[in-house]
C-alpha cells in the first residue's frame, strides 16, 4: 500500500471539497443579499425609506446584531448597484467582503475594472482596498479606460505611463508621489519646457 499517495489524495480531496463548499456558500450569500436588497428596495418604495431602520431593529432582536441598519443598507445598495448589470455579481469569484469595498464607488466602469482585476489577479479584500485607495483606475489614461469599457483587449503597455525623467538634488532611485510634488514645486519652469 502506498500510504503517502493515499494521504496526499485524501488531503487534496478535502481541499477541493472545501473550495467547492466555500464557493457554493459565497454564491448563496451573494444571492441572498441581492434578493434581500431587492426586497428592501421594494419595501422602501412602498413604506418609505425608514422601513430599513424598522426592519433592522426587529431583525437585530430576532436574528442577532449582524442585521443592523448599516448591513441592511449595504444589501440594498448592493442590489441597486448591480440590478441593471448584464453580468450578475453572482457570476463573479468575488466575496461579499469584496463587494463591500466596491459599494462606495459611484462609477460603474470603475467598479467593473476592479471586479475584473480581482478576478484576473485573485486579489484579496485587503489588496483590493489598497488598489482602490491608490486610485488606480482614476490614474489610467482615457484610451485605456475606453478599451476597458468596450471590453477590448488591453496590453501591459496600456497600463504603463510614459516615463518622466527627473533631475533631483535628492539623487534617489525611488521617488514617492509626495517627493515628486515637492520636486515639481521646487522648479516649476523646468517642467514646462
Amino acid at each position: 500500500m502506498d500510504y503517502y499517495n493515499n494521504i496526499k489524495d485524501e488531503l487534496i480531496n478535502n481541499e477541493v471539497y472545501k473550495k467547492v463548499k466555500d464557493y457554493s456558500k459565497n454564491r448563496s450569500d451573494l444571492k441572498t443579499y441581492y434578493n434581500v436588497g431587492k426586497l428592501l428596495s421594494e419595501a422602501g418604495r412602498q413604506y418609505g425609506e425608514g422601513i430599513i431602520k424598522k426592519y433592522a431593529e426587529k431583525l437585530t432582536i430576532e436574528l442577532g446584531k449582524k442585521y443592523n441598519n448599516r448591513t441592511l443598507f449595504r444589501k440594498k445598495q448592493f442590489y441597486l448597484t448591480f440590478k441593471d448589470e448584464k453580468v450578475s455579481p453572482l457570476a463573479t469569484q468575488l466575496s461579499w467582503s469584496h463587494f463591500c469595498e466596491l459599494l462606495p464607488l459611484k462609477d460603474k466602469n470603475e467598479i467593473n475594472y476592479y471586479i475584473r482585476i480581482c478576478e484576473d489577479q485573485n486579489l484579496s479584500k485587503r489588496k483590493l482596498r489598497e488598489r482602490i485607495k491608490s486610485k488606480e483606475y482614476e490614474r489610467l489614461d482615457d484610451k485605456t479606460k475606453l478599451k476597458l469599457i468596450k471590453k477590448e483587449e488591453v496590453k501591459e503597455k496600456d497600463f504603463i505611463k510614459n516615463p518622466i525623467l527627473i533631475k533631483s538634488k535628492y539623487n534617489k532611485e525611488n521617488i514617492s508621489e509626495k517627493m515628486l510634488q515637492e520636486l515639481i514645486l521646487e522648479d516649476i519652469p523646468s517642467f514646462f519646457r
